[in-house]
């Protein structure tokens, strides 16, 4: 019987998964000397296409053969008819403690991540104390937890002495990189420099702001441990606009949430193609990655399905439903006499944005997938799955959607020899999968008419049973409603 965060050893069959006939033997959030996942078929997570049945042998942490293995071993998963990945990498997320005003267990956060196949998460901006500890007792295996890299937000500098000095205090106290948003042009190139001193990652919002995407070209990847990253993607249309700013009516205020958004999805139609191709060109030249998100800007597009996701229903924090409601308050939540008109600029947008991204890809350039969940109506870990599918929609190969999701997710974290890819040598970072997430990428999700069929996520060598921390966030919601 699965009992939640004290779970025994397993013995889970078709009976208990609703699958082909499965013997596991494994036990939930213990790494083991020696785990065997044995008959599976294995996408490895750069592009070349699934292949088995394989045995994949983890010893500690790390993957250590995969091929076929003849000796028994302590615990062993049966993969046949199941699929191996390399777990996500969720370069844009949040490490949530409240929301519209209320607390929030942050193992909410963290279990449900996990259970969406998510084993490395680059965090951005959250309280850069707390985060630390977090990301100690993670790598300890203290707690259930994807492996952390912090990224607190810049700011509170005024000259460029107090940007360099910011940097130095930030890179003292532990931080893996930083996350920039409404700098100003001297500022940002004070703190750049530092930052490639230091040989810490960038991340940077461009937001309608001074800095564009130019000014991250200027700076490119120089120093970071991989590849710095333009987040969303304001500052790439914002460097090629046809008339050198975009449109604003009189009456706009950026400050308010809904003349942001709603001008936001106006930005793209305004841009000169020639100038485009000559941004993203110079963005691959730069070695720079781009992190687009399409999934947390999704509702702009059709607000009636993201207030209605299916994994609401049993998975939906109440304080983060409090926060998904229209509000001035809240950041994201804009949606006041959101009209007919807006969605149909804001599909128009994403099929520019898509368009752009796939041009991107083309020429060279390294795409991540992050989610940037917590706000606009989407959860933790199911943004980055829906994610996968957008990368899908612009255009991308299934298997290229993966190696954005691991792979170039792990390179642009300069991680991309340690995980990123089901390989001897490599930490053991997976996702076991019942089915094939190439023909259908629903079956990740944890309800659905297709989904519930990731099993377990492996992260660091730990298996964790994927239905018993749904089942713990489950019973978090339960209690507080």
């Amino acid at each position: 019987m699965i009992r939640g965060r004290d779970i025994p050893l397993l013995i889970l069959t078709a009976v208990a998964l609703g699958a082909q006939p499965s013997t596991v033997s494994a036990l939930h959030g213990k790494r083991q000397p020696r785990l065997l996942i044995r008959n599976a078929m294995v996408v490895e997570g750069v592009g070349t296409p699934a292949s088995g049945p394989r045995d994949i042998l983890i010893e500690g942490n790390r993957i250590v053969q995969v091929g076929r293995v003849r000796e028994p071993v302590e615990a062993e998963i049966d993969g046949t008819g199941r699929y191996v990945l390399p777990g996500f990498v969720n370069m844009h997320g949040h490490l949530h403690r409240d929301r519209g005003g209320q607390a929030m267990d942050v193992n909410y956060v963290l279990k449900l991540w996990l259970a969406c196949g998510i084993t490395t998460v680059r965090d951005v901006g959250s309280d850069f104390e707390k985060s630390k500890r977090l990301r100690a007792a993670g790598a300890a295996g203290e707690i259930a937890a994807p492996r952390i890299f912090l990224y607190p937000f810049f700011g509170g500098a005024k000259t460029p002495e107090e940007a360099r000095q910011k940097i130095r205090d930030l890179a003292a106290g532990g931080a893996d990189g930083v996350k920039f948003l409404g700098v100003y042009r001297d500022l940002f190139d004070a703190a750049a420099a530092e930052l490639a001193a230091a040989k810490l990652g960038r991340a940077h919002h461009t937001g309608v702001e001074e800095t564009n995407a130019w000014d991250d070209i200027r700076h490119g990847s120089r120093g970071a441990p991989g590849l710095n990253t333009i987040e969303h993607w304001y500052g790439i249309p914002d460097a090629a606009l046809a008339d050198g700013v975009q449109q604003f009516p009189p009456s706009y205020n950026y400050a308010n949430e809904v003349d942001r958004f709603r001008a936001a999805g106006r930005l793209w139609r305004e841009t000169d193609p020639a100038r485009l191709t000559k941004v993203l060109s110079a963005m691959v030249e730069a070695r720079l990655a781009w992190d687009p998100t399409l999934s947390i800007y999704e509702a702009s597009r059709d607000v009636s399905r993201a207030r209605n996701q299916p994994w609401f229903k049993e998975y939906l924090h109440p304080a983060l439903e409090k926060f998904f409601e229209p509000s001035l308050e809240s950041h994201g939540s804009y949606f006041f006499n959101w009209s007919t008109e807006d969605e149909i600029y804001w599909k128009e947008n994403y099929r520019l944005w898509m368009s752009a991204l796939r041009q991107f890809g083309r020429l060279g350039g390294v795409i991540t997938t992050g989610e940037d969940a917590g706000y606009i109506y989407q959860m933790y870990g199911v943004g980055l799955l829906r994610e996968l599918e957008l990368q899908q929609e612009a255009g991308f190969h299934p298997l290229q959607v993966v190696t954005h999701a691991t792979h170039n997710g792990a390179l642009a974290l300069g991680r991309q020899q340690e995980f990123g890819r089901v390989r001897a040598g490599w930490l053991a970072d997976l996702i076991v999968v019942n089915g094939n997430p190439l023909a259908n990428f629903k079956i990740l999700y944890p309800v659905g008419l297709d989904g519930g069929k990731l099993e377990w996520t492996i992260k660091d060598g730990i298996p964790y049973h994927a239905p018993a921390l749904l089942d713990d966030v489950k019973r978090m919601v339960r209690a507080l409603r």
